[in-house]
């Protein structure tokens, strides 16, 4: 009996994956994944563009809404990391109905997670608003921005989850055509919703849920035809409580460690506040320098999950430990050269997006002369991080994020800037310390080789996969 569409395909990128040269099939997943995350921060690039045209209070109104729409995704995101993990060690270990099912329960638990979020998002946007002390000027486009970016947190989070499940499988191009086609649409869409249909800065939220529904729905059918690793199946759809309590103890950690840092570079921001407008600015200027240095860094630690999960599954230990130790290389070393090119031209880059006032790009420019240095420490951390995460090991990934935000970085900036002559420089020398000290702590739990223990898939007996096949492609019997 021929194995279905999906599984012939499926054998294909598990072949690539678990034989041949490590660095080849490292790049083989990382650059179509860092190049979509470059063109999702499009997207914010895009809004900034056009909503900027709006003048000062859209953009405030844009710029309040973010960390609690960022949070709220933070928060939503570990089921899609533990659906992710368990394709890619499933995948790996040959066992392709249970990558189905996998698919099918992941789909089912973000669907309810992001609805859920979604409404008490919309419900409790004039709460969370008010909470930020936003202005009365700036409340009204505020708040109907976020109430539709609320909406649209249900495809965000859909097209997340289809983009995990692929990165599990192995299949990274198509997330990568879907995210080309819908940023090129928003170029559209935005000036059209903003100012031919005279939204304002609703049109920019609007125009994202769109694009993003598009994402998902285009997602959603290549799963079902299943012509790309996955074959989903209206049985894979219905609710399994085993999976649900291992989805719930690898994606619940997850999704502290999420909220955890995006909740721990918004605290950094009352610390900022002090020291007034200048520090404020050169703090934006510089973090967002940071967000985009550090997409690499976070491609590669979404390739090392994905290889290594499917390694450990097929029981390759050795070869996941030599993809380990690449990854964490090549992150080390990538980010390190961009630090020292950051280094070199800090000022240059901190007037591309200040231009003129010589005061924030003084103090801008010395707070990358301070970080930037260590930026490839962060690409070190974040690679084994992936392998922690590969190999179920949730728990420490959420433990290295609330040590490094909550442990080590906030409280030394706190005592560096409040009790010590440092000043404002206390705040920046927070950054590189913790770069460090993180990665250090990463690699000697790394070198303890707990991980290697983190297979949770097992191989398929082939008889049953045949009969499985057979059943599926017969379709339920009457008891069904």
């Amino acid at each position: 009996m021929a194995r279905p569409t999906g599984t012939h395909s499926a054998s294909r990128y598990q072949a690539s994956l678990l034989e041949g040269p490590v660095l080849g099939s490292l790049l083989k997943l990382s650059i179509p994944i860092v190049l979509a995350n470059i063109l999702q921060s499009g997207y914010q690039l895009i809004d900034a563009f056009w909503v900027g045209r709006l003048g000062g209070h859209a953009v405030a109104a844009v710029s309040v809404s973010f960390p609690v729409t960022f949070l709220l995704i933070a928060l939503g995101s570990g089921f899609s990391m533990a659906g992710s993990t368990l394709v890619a060690q499933h995948m790996g270990a040959g066992n392709h109905h249970r990558v189905n099912q996998v698919a099918g329960q992941t789909i089912l638990l973000v669907v309810v997670t992001s609805l859920s979020l979604s409404l008490i998002g919309i419900l409790l946007a004039p709460g969370l608003l008010g909470l930020l002390g936003v202005e009365e000027a700036v409340y009204d486009a505020a708040l109907v921005f976020l109430r539709i970016s609320m909406a649209a947190m249900v495809f965000t989070f859909g097209f997340s989850m289809f983009q995990a499940l692929m990165r599990g499988v192995g299949e990274v191009r198509l997330p990568l055509y879907i995210v080309t086609g819908t940023v090129l649409l928003n170029v559209v869409l935005d000036p059209l919703f903003i100012f031919g249909f005279n939204l304002g800065v609703g049109g920019a939220a609007l125009a994202t849920l769109v694009t993003q529904a598009l994402a998902l729905g285009t997602g959603l059918w290549l799963l079902v035809r299943g012509r790309h690793g996955i074959v989903l199946k209206g049985h894979d759809l219905r609710p399994d409580p085993v999976f649900i309590r291992r989805a719930l103890s690898l994606g619940l950690p997850a999704s502290v460690e999420l909220s955890a840092r995006a909740l721990g570079m918004n605290v950094m921001v009352f610390l900022v506040t002090g020291f007034g407008t200048v520090t404020i600015a050169a703090y934006g200027v510089g973090t967002n320098i940071m967000a985009f240095v550090i997409i690499p860094a976070l491609g590669l630690s979404m390739s090392t999950a994905a290889l290594v999960g499917q390694n450990i599954g097929a029981g390759q230990i050795e070869r996941a430990g030599r993809i380990a130790r690449l990854s964490a290389l090549i992150a080390l070393v990538s980010l390190s050269v961009i630090g020292l090119v950051v280094f070199t031209f800090a000022r240059q880059l901190v007037a591309f997006f200040v231009p003129g006032d010589e005061a924030i790009i003084e103090a801008g420019s010395h707070f990358l002369h301070i970080t930037s240095l260590t930026f490839g420490f962060i690409g070190a951390q974040m690679a084994l991080t992936g392998v922690f995460r590969a190999a179920g090991h949730t728990v420490v990934a959420m433990l290295l994020a609330l040590v490094s935000q909550w442990v080590l970085q906030f409280p030394l900036a706190f005592i560096l800037s409040r009790d010590t002559v440092m000043g404002v420089d206390g705040i920046w020398w927070a950054f590189p310390v913790t770069n460090m000290v993180t990665a250090l702590i990463a690699l000697i739990l790394f070198m303890r080789g707990d991980w290697q223990k983190g297979r949770l898939a097992e191989r398929e007996d082939p008889l049953s996969a045949q009969v499985s096949d057979e059943i599926i492609s017969k379709g339920p019997g009457p008891s069904a």
